[in-house]
């Protein structure tokens, strides 16, 4: 197994993409929590799922917008685990809508959630893992960073933010051996995407040269990849998995 002996951290675990992560890494060995914000009903389906299978996983409450939250489930893990290998942020929202319409509190709720969150996760794992001289960082970033979509200014914007911050992190942290690295996903089947692909679903698939929407296990496995040993000499890069929608664009 790929990850027998680690340990992961997954962020917005519960479900989706991240559901997805949970599960594939757990089912290479690694032992997993996942924090989910409130859908406790969710998050205890899972667990009792994947320990079902003989899987080691477990959930952890906490708003990931609390650098003091983000905190706490750092030291609880490590207290638990005793080490942390991974830490996938993988926590985000939407709240579209033109800039003119865009509250200040749908601002505030998509950085805060989106790019906020990884700062205060990586900052929780910074010392552990610089200590521990190894470890792999994967944060989500999205295709919107790259595309002027109308009505995401927000959540492009936070994108945007979770790559030049995947970059630095690089670059600080590559001399103690820990890679940081984060995936672009396209458009993938996930309650979060539900409302476009209702709208546009056909108009979608026109522009993605694969032909096909994205699986939440297509993002899984890259997250995999980037969390072996196999990706150890890869860092500061973004990865695409788009199906080659950004090859030709919108």
């Amino acid at each position: 197994m790929k990850l027998a002996g680690k340990t992961a951290l997954v962020t917005g675990g519960s479900r989706g993409i991240g559901r997805s992560v949970v599960e594939t890494l757990a089912g290479a060995g690694a032992a997993v929590t996942f924090v989910y914000q409130s859908n406790s009903q969710a998050a205890d389906q899972l667990v009792a799922e994947l320990k079902g299978k003989g899987l080691d996983v477990s959930a952890a409450q906490a708003d990931v917008r609390s650098q003091a939250q983000a905190d706490k489930v750092v030291e609880d893990f490590l207290e638990q685990r005793g080490k942390i290998d991974i830490l996938v942020n993988n926590a985000g929202i939407i709240r579209d809508t033109l800039l003119i319409q865009m509250t200040e509190e749908q601002w505030k709720d998509v950085i805060e959630t989106n790019l906020n969150s990884v700062y205060n996760f990586c900052h929780a794992v910074y010392r552990p893992m610089m200590s521990a001289r190894k470890g792999r960082i994967i944060n989500m970033s999205s295709v919107a960073a790259h595309f002027g979509n109308k009505g995401q200014a927000n959540y492009a914007a936070s994108k945007g933010g979770i790559e030049g911050f995947t970059r630095c992190l690089a670059t600080e942290l590559a001399s103690r051996g820990v890679t940081v690295n984060a995936i672009a996903p396209g458009f993938i089947e996930t309650d979060m995407t539900q409302a476009v692909r209702n709208a546009a679903e056909a108009e979608i698939k026109k522009k993605i040269p694969l032909k096909r929407l994205g699986k939440p296990e297509d993002i899984a496995e890259a997250v995999l990849f980037l969390a072996s040993d196999s990706a150890s000499y890869i860092t500061g890069q973004i990865l695409t998995v788009d199906g080659g929608l950004t090859l030709g664009g919108f």
